[in-house]
């Protein structure tokens, strides 16, 4: 259901967590294999009113599946509410997220909360897994968290969740190849041209080719991929065309044959590239292999704009917040705390790279180089669509692209047959 992209945007950075005071303390004792609490229900002991409810000592139930450093990270802000609050959060690791919740949340198990980024919104809404809190918040998200990231956590007029961070494409360059990043793609070309020697593995761009890391320029002209509110395709509008074969003409004959993520990402990784085309969940590799990064904003094409697609991290509200209670507080709670947090939120930036959607710090002078470089290329951004039809684009997208760039099909023709594929498997 969900593109495999996904993998890429959840790995976050390989570095050590944030250090809040407070032993860590996550009890796993009484979970089945899925990681679900086997005893323990929802309780009653509170009136389930939100944010105003000044009702504690509950303990909700919250699923992720961040890597080591996120994931310990998280542990210690548990910690931390706990310690300000009364309240618990029992945290339980899914090594398969998606397939966890697809499977328990029909039979009516489940947390009170998980986290992930905001494309499932839209399908799980329709599937009756999540729970409004519009009415229970003390948050109000369009006056707290920057306007697409508000969106992002809403569906059908309903607030199923709150939203933590960013994550999108930029431009990541390597200072001891590069003075100044490039603001024009010709810039960049210009400085690729120095370095591009593939016979000797060197070359002037790392970019994996897939529909999500090229959406910024398949979309600069114009053109789109999926518009949600007319629930329309552009893939064959000439606009979107001209960005597609801008990316096969302009960009892609600077990076590796092999477009796959790990090999793209290799190249930058071991310094055979200036630069690289990827998201803040790469930081922490490039600066665990010794290199000194700097991030920008896409470098703009001639007559066009970036518009690279942007995700939300958020935490869903589950269909057993509908239980009420105290257990059902606590979760809202942590929500609201760890999202308006500015504290925490710079830390989490500092240490993994989150990019803050919080209307205090997105593109702040506060936040680390990179971080607001990513922070600048958010704002340039198109928010990824949240109606359950997007899921049926990235794959079509991604074959008829990569038919195009090993020149089996124009363009034109490619993406017909994308339009065709994708308008029957809606059907």
């Amino acid at each position: 259901m969900s593109y495999p992209r996904r993998k890429f945007l959840q790995t976050g950075g390989a570095l050590a967590g944030i250090t809040l005071a407070g032993c860590i303390s996550v009890n796993d004792d009484d979970k089945d294999a899925s990681g679900e609490e086997t005893s323990n229900g929802d309780g009653d002991g509170g009136d389930g009113n939100g944010g105003n409810d000044q009702t504690n000592g509950g303990t909700a139930q919250l699923w992720h599946s961040r890597p080591k450093g996120p994931k310990k990270s998280l542990e210690a802000n548990v910690t931390a509410f706990h310690e300000k609050t009364g309240d618990s959060i029992q945290l339980s690791e899914i090594s398969d997220l998606q397939k966890t919740i697809e499977n328990k949340l029909p039979a009516g198990k489940g947390p009170h909360m998980f986290q992930w980024a905001h494309d499932w919104v839209g399908e799980y809404q329709l599937a009756g897994f999540l729970s409004d809190q519009s009415d229970k918040l003390s948050v109000d998200p369009e006056s707290t968290y920057t306007s697409a990231a508000a969106r992002a956590v809403q569906f059908n007029g309903e607030t199923l969740g709150l939203p933590y961070a960013a994550e999108t494409v930029a431009l990541l360059y390597n200072k001891d190849m590069v003075d100044e990043p490039p603001e024009t793609v010709s810039e960049m070309q210009s400085i690729m041209d120095e370095h591009h020697d593939p016979a000797n593995g060197k070359y002037g761009l790392s970019y994996p080719i897939d529909p999500y890391f090229i959406s910024g320029y398949a979309q600069s002209f114009g053109g789109f991929y999926y518009d949600e509110e007319k629930d329309e395709l552009g893939l064959t509008k000439p606009e979107t065309l001209k960005g597609f074969r801008f990316v096969r003409d302009e960009l892609a004959k600077y990076s590796p044959k092999d477009q796959k993520y790990d090999p793209q990402a290799a190249v930058f990784n071991e310094g055979n590239a200036p630069f690289a085309i990827n998201g803040p969940w790469y930081l922490g590799t490039v600066r665990d292999a010794g290199l000194d990064v700097g991030v920008a904003p896409l470098p703009k094409p001639k007559g066009g704009e970036p518009k690279p697609y942007t995700g939300v991290k958020m935490w869903y509200f589950v269909k057993k917040m509908n239980e009420g209670g105290k257990n059902a507080t606590a979760g809202r709670k942590f929500a609201e705390w760890h999202t308006t947090n500015t504290d925490l939120l710079l830390g989490l930036a500092e240490d993994h790279g989150f990019i803050p959607v919080h209307k205090d710090l997105a593109g702040s002078d506060d936040l680390p180089a990179a971080v607001k470089g990513f922070s600048e290329s958010v704002t340039m951004g198109e928010p990824m669509p949240t109606a359950p039809h997007m899921n049926k684009v990235w794959d079509p997208v991604k074959n008829a692209f990569l038919k195009v760039l090993k020149g089996k099909q124009d363009a034109k023709p490619a993406f017909e047959e994308a339009e065709t594929t994708i308008k029957q498997n809606w059907e």
